[in-house]
């Protein structure tokens, strides 16, 4: 009997964050929280599939078009192909894995170079306090690296400060300012006051990413290794000039994702694996980083956010990396009973209250910011703000249903407010 997928199933959860994060994901990632479990199965009613991504943030979504390609179809025959969408990509693998008895990541064409593959603990923007326990958590947990979000609105070097008071030295800090370093003049000045911490890894996207001009002169004059997203258009020009360290790769299926590495490699350049979601996407993480030589830099899946990693098991984590499953498929088991706990309507949006943000420049300034976007707009384009000034913080306010705050929001959404 020629094996054909009969059916696919998809499925939203709304899987709760671990508390002490939920606040500061809810700011801007809300959305991480929604996942759409994608389950396959086949004429052979013992092989059924397992896959996950989050919808409102993956490269490609499984789509009524997309299962429609896949349905009476054998799933090697249509499983290589990124546009399908991330879930259902992930679960044509995992079913044609079990049927054959092997593990993922034999189905790449790639050699495995590493059985155990390092994953970094993920943190969104945060208070120097809140980061540290966080820390303590990751090393509580087996990791032993730890990205995180630098920001105008946060002072990195209290960041970077308490996450050293409570870590060894073999701890390791990405710190990725998505461009809000601005210019190398700006960006400089601040990364080499990091160069003197020991922790501190590498520093990813610190200027705008198509400035190649820019990450050329602040790779000339950083400590460590400046890192940007991959992409196809800027790929020849970062290689000519030589103007970055290595790559995220993010946004892209197997095929996608096999030929940034491949294409890492051939420069020898290093990279880390960025794939957003809870157990079985690390799974997938840690079969992909099996493969490709130059995935030497922590991955970044994000599980650490989540309250329930969505298994039956837990990933094995030890000194800082994940274990490789080797069982057939994706090697890990799906909780069938988390369908229920946590199943909500197709098309699930957190809905979250008013929020009001203000920004603490650290001098006695503070702005008010009707929303995360806002803030984050006039920190990165408009520029009329310092780039990372000593002692800011961000306070966050709820709607708290009085007129005064109805007033103060109202006034910022037309514009941000000086207090």
């Amino acid at each position: 009997m020629s094996l054909r997928v009969t059916a696919v199933e998809r499925v939203t959860l709304h899987v709760p964050f671990r508390e002490r994060s939920r606040p500061w994901n809810e700011i801007l990632v809300a959305e991480f929280a929604v996942v759409e479990v994608v389950r396959v199965r086949t004429n052979a009613a013992d092989l059924v599939g397992y896959g996950e991504s989050l919808p409102h943030y993956t490269w490609a979504r499984t789509t009524d078009e997309t299962v429609a390609r896949v349905v009476g179809r054998h799933p090697a025959e249509v499983m290589a192909d990124d546009t399908l969408g991330a879930g259902l990509q992930m679960a044509l693998y995992d079913v044609a894995g079990k049927a054959l008895g092997v593990p993922v990541h034999a189905l790449f064409g790639q050699p495995v170079v590493r059985r155990w593959c390092p994953l970094a603990w993920w943190s969104t923007k945060m208070p120097p306090e809140v980061l540290a326990e966080e820390a303590k958590d990751a090393l509580a947990e087996g990791y032993l690296a730890h990205k995180l979000k630098a920001r105008p609105w946060f002072d990195v070097h209290e960041q970077v400060a308490a996450i050293s008071a409570v870590t060894p030295e073999h701890y390791e800090l990405d710190l990725d300012w998505n461009g809000m370093l601005r210019t190398p003049g700006e960006a400089i000045e601040v990364l080499r006051r990091l160069d003197r911490q020991p922790r501190v890894r590498m520093y990813e996207s610190p200027v705008l990413q198509s400035d190649v001009a820019a990450q050329r002169a602040v790779r000339a004059r950083a400590g460590r290794p400046v890192v940007e997203h991959y992409n196809a258009a800027l790929f020849p020009e970062w290689m000519r000039q030589d103007a970055i360290d290595g790559f995220v790769s993010c946004n892209a299926g197997v095929s996608g994702t096999i030929a940034q590495g491949l294409r890492a490699a051939a420069f020898n350049k290093d990279l880390f694996l960025q794939i957003v979601g809870p157990g079985l996407t690390t799974a997938w993480t840690l079969h992909l980083g099996a493969v490709l030589t130059h995935a030497r830099w922590p991955a970044v899946t994000c599980l650490n956010v989540y309250a329930d990693d969505l298994l039956t098991e837990p990933i094995e984590m030890r000194g800082g990396y994940g274990r490789l499953p080797e069982g057939p498929g994706l090697g890990v088991t799906f909780d069938e009973a988390a369908l229920e706990r946590w199943r909500v309507p197709d098309g699930f949006t957190p809905v979250l209250p008013r929020r009001l943000l203000s920004f603490h420049l650290g001098d006695g300034r503070v702005r008010h910011y009707a929303g995360i976007k806002q803030l984050f707009e006039e920190c990165r384009y408009v520029g009329n703000l310092p780039v990372q000034p000593s002692g800011a913080s961000l306070g966050v306010r709820d709607d708290d249903g009085s007129a005064a705050f109805d007033a103060l929001y109202r006034r910022a959404q037309a514009a941000p407010v000086w207090e």
